[in-house]
């Protein structure tokens, strides 16, 4: 069985690895082109291509998915099966319509709920206590396939969207090789999506950290956690909204406080601040242009405003 794995991530490498630790025949990888990245913008390849390069194993990295060019390299390499997991673009229907066996994908939530580009981040933003891991036969609709097989996960009260994630492509890389095995036997019958069910988990956007402080203490801790590490939660100093703080981590407190919400006071060295329901305790967070840092560091070494906005 021939296989083509695209992908583009980190847990996309973990997945690529496990398929070739379990001896599948990886017969080509597409991942995304090289990029400039960071400060410097030096050009940085995806995690995926040198590793690949390493194995052996024909690499691709097309900028544009649907070009006819890329199509019939993609013919004649003549796939079995084509895996997807976290790749980063959406496939034209006559690529899903090559490989014999079809198009799997691992996607990171228990479809039908949290399709789309962000599940992990969604399900904790929205006080899920239970996630988990998909495989599906791709469809044109994105993330409305065919379920194959499905296992479920905590979200832990600490996970942030990165712990977590981490756990579900950890856990997705067991599921991928369960599922192909099966899927190869034809011991898989795949089940038709809930359409009633379905739920979404678009992009995640910058302004999507922005914290209101009308809202609950604990829906405020969900959205620090379901953000980190990008876009990241943050606060303005100042009601013309110049000056922002970073919030890498905080806690939900059960107190109630006859303040305006976004109010601020300090406690035996603590960072308090009021919510429409209860309050916040901040842990770590990052001045605009400086380096993360703990509350109580933050508390010794910068004017605080009385309330945050």
């Amino acid at each position: 069985m021939k296989i083509i794995f695209m992908g583009s991530t980190e847990g996309a490498l973990l997945c690529l690895k496990k398929l070739v630790d379990e001896g599948f025949h990886i017969e080509a990888v597409i991942t995304q082109p090289d990029r400039p990245a960071g400060r410097g913008r030096k050009i940085v390849s995806p995690p995926l291509k040198p590793y690949a390069l390493e194995k052996g194993i024909k690499i691709f990295q097309p900028e544009k998915i649907k070009e006819p060019s890329f199509f019939e390299t993609l013919k004649g390499l003549s796939p079995d099966l084509i895996v997807v997991v976290a790749y980063g673009k959406i496939l034209p229907e006559e690529i899903l319509n090559l490989p014999p066996m079809k198009c799997i994908n691992l996607h990171a939530s228990l479809l039908p709920r949290y399709r789309g580009a962000a599940p992990v981040n969604w399900a904790i933003i929205n006080g899920e206590k239970e996630t988990g891991v998909t495989t599906q036969l791709m469809a044109k609709e994105l993330d409305a396939g065919d379920i194959l097989l499905q296992e479920k996960e905590e979200i832990r009260p600490n996970d942030t969207a990165a712990s977590l994630l981490d756990r579900l492509m950890k856990k997705g890389a067991f599921l991928l090789v369960e599922t192909i095995r099966k899927w190869e036997k034809g011991e898989i019958t795949p089940q038709p999506q809930d359409e009633s069910a379905v739920s979404y988990a678009p992009m995640l956007k910058k302004e999507d950290g922005l914290i209101n402080w009308h809202r609950k203490a604990e829906e405020i801790e969900n959205q620090v956690r379901g953000t980190n590490p990008w876009p990241g939660a943050f606060t303005y100093l100042t009601s013309e909204k110049k000056e922002r703080l970073k919030i890498w981590s905080c806690r939900a407190l059960a107190r109630s406080y006859e303040k305006e919400p976004g109010s601020i006071w300090i406690e035996n060295k603590r960072l308090i601040i009021t919510t429409g329901s209860g309050v916040v305790e901040l842990l770590e967070v990052q001045p605009e242009n400086k380096k993360r840092m703990k509350a109580e560091q933050y508390i010794q070494g910068y004017k605080l405003p009385d309330r945050f906005f």
